[in-house]
């Protein structure tokens, strides 16, 4: 929805209003005094990104001609990379030395410097033909992806069959085949299905949402690997993860270079086996192991990942009139959050399965309410075992790290299957290059003609 307006009203004035929602919303935390209040802070801050991401790509899209929009793309991956692989040790820095809110209010001056710039900088345009709004589409996509986010988030606590989970995801499907019914029949409908009858959009759409749900799914295991059974803690586990913001830059800087050489199909596909193989390397783990492995997966996974990054965002991106390149932005970003969030349930749901089943033995002789926690989650069975005499205690953080880290490596093998089956689909099915593009007087679009007009 945000990215349909964007193309209506103009990609910079939602870039810029989206900073303004982001960063008031992350200031509003000083008055955050309840978890309520802060999820709706969160649930704001929201808001605000999905109006920013949509924009910074169709920006992107509608600047540079096709033939450079490939390197540009690298380098918004590239940073986009640099936050998902500095975020954990800024936030371990921050929590280290100052209060939880700290987390937020780092973002205002962002915020502000990146408004300034951006009043500056960045040239608007929009689709100079956006037809009526789809307030329908709208409607039911937005309910549709809200009771499925909400199932996939839940049914891991809840169980997959609980009556609840199993409501909100026949909504979900009910919801979402009504909106592709009306995208269908409706004159102007806000996502064209059209679209995805270009199998560059498609696949390129697929390929997103594999490297997310593995990227996502692993992070969220790594992450209580690393503090809970490795012995990090939250500002070590942040440093850790360093050498995936370096891979990440590196995949999605070579990425361009890569594909211009070989071709979409080839890379991308390359990208995901690659992610697969590294992932899977998780069964050789163990809580004793050195630091050193840990920084090669972290780095090798985070260059498969900007392999696939870069090039199957320009997949989907290329595969789109420029008028409508925020609708096709926001599609890569349903893609990214939506398999992100499958990934934690499922990958997430899994691990917890089988940690639980592989500690049960040793917490035996434990009260039924202690019993009950320790099998909850690995950190669970830390404050568990933090309450027990030392040898005892000792015992059970070690047995609950053995058992953790058996389950995470057949979790990411999950993951990394998800990867390979991807890699398999792209490879049959994604074309190497775009089809010759139509002449574009596009620098800016076609809102920038109009104002030279003026």
């Amino acid at each position: 929805t945000m990215g349909t307006l964007g193309d209506r009203f103009g990609r910079k004035k939602a870039l810029l209003a989206g900073i303004a929602v982001f960063g008031g919303a992350s200031l509003a935390v000083l008055a955050v005094d309840s978890s309520g209040q802060l999820i709706v802070v969160r649930a704001v801050m929201g808001l605000g990104a999905a109006l920013i991401m949509p924009a910074t790509l169709s920006i992107i899209t509608n600047v540079f001609p096709r033939e450079e929009r490939g390197k540009a793309i690298g380098v918004w991956a590239g940073m986009a990379a640099i936050g998902v692989g500095l975020g954990p040790l800024c936030g371990g820095l921050l929590l280290n030395w100052f209060s939880w809110s700290s987390v937020f209010l780092v973002n205002v001056p962002v915020a502000l410097a990146a408004l300034a710039l951006g009043i500056r900088f960045v040239p608007d345009s929009r689709d100079p033909r956006p037809g009526a709004f789809d307030f329908p589409g709208a409607a039911l996509s937005a309910a549709g992806l809200v009771s499925l986010v909400y199932a996939i988030i839940e049914a891991p606590a809840r169980g997959w069959l609980d009556p609840r989970i199993f409501a909100a995801f026949g909504l979900a499907v009910f919801l979402l085949a009504i909106f592709v019914v009306w995208e269908l029949r409706t004159r102007e409908p806000l996502l064209s299905l059209g679209f995805f009858q270009n199998a560059r959009f498609t696949m390129g759409s697929l390929a997103i949402g594999v490297a997310f749900f593995a990227l996502f799914g692993s992070i969220f295991g790594v992450t209580q690997f690393l503090q809970f059974a490795h012995g990090y803690s939250a500002l070590q586990a942040g440093a850790a993860m360093v050498p995936l913001a370096l891979g990440l830059v590196i995949g999605a800087g070579s990425s361009a270079k890569l594909t211009a050489r070989l071709g979409t199909t080839n890379v991308v596909a390359a990208g995901l086996v690659a992610l697969g193989a590294i992932l899977a390397t998780a069964l050789l783990w163990s809580p004793q192991m050195p630091y050193w492995p840990l920084a090669l997966w972290f780095f090798a996974g985070a260059v498969s990942m900007g392999w696939v990054m870069g090039p199957a965002t320009d997949s989907v991106m290329g595969a789109v009139p420029p008028a409508k390149a925020g609708v096709a932005s926001a599609m890569n970003d349903v893609a990214r959050q939506v398999a992100g969030a499958l990934g934690i349930a499922v990958v997430g749901s899994l691990i917890a399965t089988l940690y639980t089943s592989g500690i049960e033995d040793e917490i035996s002789t434990l009260s039924d309410r202690a019993r009950g926690t320790a099998a909850d989650s690995i950190g669970a069975a830390h404050v568990v075992a933090s309450a027990l005499p030392t040898d005892q205690g000792t015992q059970i953080m070690a047995a609950a790290g053995e058992a953790y880290t058996d389950a995470l490596g057949i979790g990411l093998t999950l993951a990394a299957a998800m990867a390979v089956l991807g890699a398999i689909l792209v490879r049959h099915r994604l074309p190497a290059r775009h089809l010759p593009a139509e002449p574009e007087a596009h620098v800016i679009g076609g809102l920038l003609a109009e104002e030279g007009a003026r």
